[in-house]
């Protein structure tokens, strides 16, 4: 376990988080451990196992080693896979790469299924006393210069000094957040305030998750190296994408196939998108994705009880994460989704809710800041937040896209290309990206960012962990 930075006395400030994922939880562990008090509101009425496999990097791993080993490491640890390379095959089942991924004291990586590293985070928010409360469904938010408020489908009021919506890709806030800079939201103007609806990548993803005996990876002579050890790989094909993994000693098997879907847009909030609806998908339509592929691929999806086909979504990067008055925050997926190929929705969304907590806790407390209200002081800590975050989630956003690209080439002498230069096709893993402690940095560039919000001297963009000139670069290898 890493120890916390610091010790953070209690402030007066109430911080409401709609939204109970990997993100809106760290921000609700982290902000009791700042001294706030902290509401979590969620709208699924009650727990629901979803998903599948999710990855958790090394700087969400810094986060979570900051919390009792007891809840999170002993309890992570056996459902995770527990394997350290990653093998990329050409569609035919040549091998392009071996990337090997090193462990790094203190910065442990977590690979597993979503519901169930999420129920281990939930379960943690709980046993510190964190209310969460469950069937909360926002329908508005709404602010003034001291406070921000949400109102529940029910009718009922909840009041804080600040709302966090952690709610996902379509979240209501996201309107509101725009429309108070004089920003139209709509779905259709471009030119200055850019197109903020979400539309469609172009690209599904078919995943699924399953229990290897059960569904015979054993009694294969194809698949049955799956289940002799955790393991991670993948195949590169024409405009499509497959991975696949074993994970806990090789009993349970996650697969996903990217490819192109017609699905050009998905106008309602809980289409697409959204685990908690998930569009079924037919096996043997994605068994035909693989034809003239190396067999071990079919032999994988064919074993398949269930799947579903996930529609890609995207929106182009918005020009800001917080209100005008600066009482209402953007937070995760709400304020820049990321696609799976950066494999780093999650842990960005937790660096949020870790750097959100300093800041307000730094700014309740800074001596720059002793003659001023609550809401001033919010307002400057969702200020400082943004500043922190905005250039470090963009960078992180462009690695997914590349992957994309580079794995997704549609013409033979591409492919030829890459058996020349295999390195083009593994996963991105700077140390820049990977190595970043979002907690003791807040600390380092905090008089930094004050300063600039002062009207005083820019941050420098190395000291905004935002690429490979960042100053947190040690030369650790991260793989």
């Amino acid at each position: 376990m890493t120890k916390p930075t610091t010790h953070y006395p209690p402030t007066s400030l109430h911080v409401v988080i709609v939204g109970a994922g990997f993100g809106g939880l760290t921000a609700a562990i982290e902000c009791h451990f700042k001294g706030h008090k902290v509401t979590v509101l969620e709208r699924s009425p009650k727990w629901r196992q979803l998903g599948d496999i999710l990855s958790l990097g090394p700087n969400a791993g810094q986060i979570l080693s900051r919390y009792s080993p007891e809840h999170i490491a002993a309890k992570m640890e056996p459902i995770c896979m527990n394997n350290d390379r990653f093998r990329i095959h050409t569609l035919k089942g040549e091998l392009l790469i071996e990337q090997v991924v090193p462990p790094v004291e203190g910065k442990p990586m977590y690979n597993g299924h979503r519901a169930e590293l999420h129920r281990v985070l939930y379960d943690y928010a709980v046993a510190l006393g964190i209310p969460v409360r469950m069937g909360s469904k926002v329908v508005s938010y709404e602010e003034d210069a001291e406070q921000a408020w949400v109102v529940l489908e029910s009718g009922e009021v909840v009041k804080g000094n600040i709302v966090v919506a952690a709610d996902g890709l379509r979240s209501k806030a996201k309107k509101v957040v725009l429309e108070s800079h004089g920003i139209d939201a709509g779905s259709g103007e471009r030119g200055v305030t850019g197109t903020w609806k979400e539309r469609s990548t172009g690209y599904a993803v078919y995943r699924a998750w399953y229990d290897a005996e059960k569904c015979g990876i054993g009694k294969d002579p194809l698949t049955a190296f799956l289940m002799k050890r955790d393991t991670h790989v993948g195949w590169l094909g024409r405009d499509v994408h497959f991975l696949a993994a074993s994970l806990k000693g090789g009993k349970e098997i996650s697969w996903v196939a990217t490819h192109p879907t017609t699905i050009q847009d998905l106008d309602t909030e809980d289409d697409g998108e959204d685990w908690m609806n998930p569009i079924p998908a037919k096996v043997e339509e994605a068994v035909k994705l693989f034809e003239g592929w190396d067999p071990v691929c079919a032999a994988i999806v064919s074993k398949t009880p269930s799947l579903i086909d996930f529609p890609l979504m995207t929106r182009l990067p918005l020009p800001t994460f917080i209100s005008r008055i600066g009482h209402i925050c953007l937070l995760g997926d709400s304020a820049h989704p990321f696609l799976p190929t950066s494999i780093q929705g999650a842990s960005q969304a937790m660096e949020d809710g870790v750097v959100l907590a300093t800041c307000l806790s730094l700014s309740y407390f800074s001596p720059h800041h002793k003659n001023f209200s609550a809401g001033q002081r919010c307002t400057i800590a969702v200020q400082a937040y943004q500043k922190m975050r905005y250039e470090r989630v963009k960078a992180a956003q462009k690695t997914g896209e590349e992957v994309m690209k580079n794995w997704h080439k549609t013409e033979e002498r591409e492919w030829e290309a890459a058996k020349e230069q295999p390195k083009s096709v593994q996963l991105p893993r700077d140390e820049w990206l990977l190595g970043h402690d979002a907690e003791t940095w807040c600390h380092d560039v905090w008089e930094e960012v004050l300063e600039e919000l002062s009207g005083g001297k820019p941050v420098r963009r190395e000291r905004l962990a935002a690429g490979p000139e960042s100053t947190e670069v040690k030369g650790v290898n991260y793989g």
